[in-house]
């Protein structure tokens, strides 16, 4: 049996780490053989702090609004063998997870983010290996194209579009820059994807330099996500240790490396031309189009720039083919949406559907309506 408290931002503002903190002591009091584990947020920010405890044959139990008291509690009836039904999820809360389509959020909740090897046994790094040993960047661009696969940041824009313009771009040296300066009031998807899985991001960033020609990459993430840059740092460290990033990735002649950058704050360094003038050195300001990022980006060079949930896409789209992402959502908009439910709502938190799904449905669906059943009057999408 082991314990998984969610340490996601969100869990340890509701009191994650005084249960874990509780949950160790405990464990240590009593001698007991209980491992302590730690996961990202699963979307279910109104029921933190969350604890699952994994039997030895695998079978979870989920307990929510966990307190500090409260986890000897549950400890005691597991290992009784009983569930403890005061913390038990409820029956409705389950099921709106479960109703959910998670590709950007596939890991979140459920791995280690602490862990690349947690993230490698769930297929993690395979994609990135299948491009390099089976694919030429050419077939990887068709792969982004046929998914349907439009960037997640707000504008839409197809994917394959843009990297097959910074592949076309004359130049030896180009660089890929992930968008993380996620600046709009309520938002917090891409935070919860670093923070929750932030392997899936590296990954994703390697098939693009892939498939673009590009050696070098830099992820802008704002200052104000501390536990993001921490899990991300680590993750791009224990990916260097594992090969996945440096010098003749697979034993190839692609190689590729990457750093953080933390950003002061702005929100006009969401949009591209004012991230990479703030990467520069320079203030924060967008500059006049064309030249295009993919002509004359980062330093004058050839430059890609997608957002957070974009890239973490890309591992399960390469891994489980273009079409299987096309066949879900609308003709028009391929694939499923993070949405980060915020305001006077019952059940605040992360969801992610397929595109084309009703406002409606996710309001009263997986968001339970409005707070105190009172009348609905207005839903602000996207920006400020």
């Amino acid at each position: 049996m082991k314990l998984v408290i969610g340490k996601g931002s969100c869990g340890i503002a509701a009191g994650a780490d005084k249960v874990s903190d509780s949950a160790e002591k405990y464990i240590a009091e009593k001698n007991l053989n209980i491992p302590v584990s730690v996961t990202g947020c699963i979307g279910m920010c109104y029921l933190e702090p969350i604890v699952d405890i994994i039997k030895d044959n695998g079978e979870k139990t989920t307990y929510v609004k966990v307190t500090a008291d409260a986890i000897k509690e549950i400890i005691d009836s597991e290992l009784a063998g009983n569930i403890c039904e005061k913390y038990l999820i409820p029956k409705e809360d389950k099921e709106r997870l479960e109703s959910q389509t998670r590709i950007a959020l596939r890991n979140c909740g459920i791995i280690n983010p602490e862990s690349i090897d947690e993230y490698i046994e769930k297929g993690g790094y395979k994609a990135i290996e299948k491009c390099v040993k089976e694919l030429k960047p050419e077939q990887v661009i068709d792969i982004i194209k046929v998914s349907g696969l439009a960037g997640r940041g707000g504008a839409g824009f197809p994917t394959w579009f843009k990297w097959q313009a910074a592949r076309n771009s004359q130049g030896t040296k180009k660089y890929v820059i992930c968008n993380a300066d996620e600046g709009d009031p309520g938002a917090f998807m891409d935070r919860a994807v670093i923070e929750g899985d932030p392997n899936s991001v590296i990954e994703g960033i390697l098939v693009g330099a892939y498939a673009m020609g590009a050696d070098e990459g830099i992820v802008y993430v704002r200052a104000e996500y501390p536990l993001a840059i921490v899990r991300l740092t680590n993750a791009i460290k224990q990916a260097r240790e594992k090969g996945f990033l440096g010098k003749n990735i697979f034993g190839s002649d692609f190689s590729f490396d990457l750093r953080i950058k933390a950003g002061a704050g702005a929100f006009v360094c969401g949009e591209e031309t004012a991230l990479i003038a703030s990467l520069e050195g320079e203030r924060g300001m967008p500059r006049l189009k064309p030249p295009f990022p993919a002509q004359k980006g980062y330093w004058q060079k050839p430059s890609n720039i997608n957002n957070v949930e974009t890239y973490a896409n890309v591992p399960w789209i390469i891994v489980n083919g273009g079409e299987k992402f096309a066949a879900m959502g609308t003709p028009d908009s391929k694939g499923t949406k993070v949405f980060a439910l915020t305001g006077k709502i019952k059940n605040g938190g992360l969801v992610e559907i397929p595109m084309g799904a009703k406002i409606k449905d996710v309001i009263y669906g997986v968001g339970g309506g409005i707070k105190e059943d009172r009348k609905f009057k207005a839903v602000q999408m996207g920006g400020p």
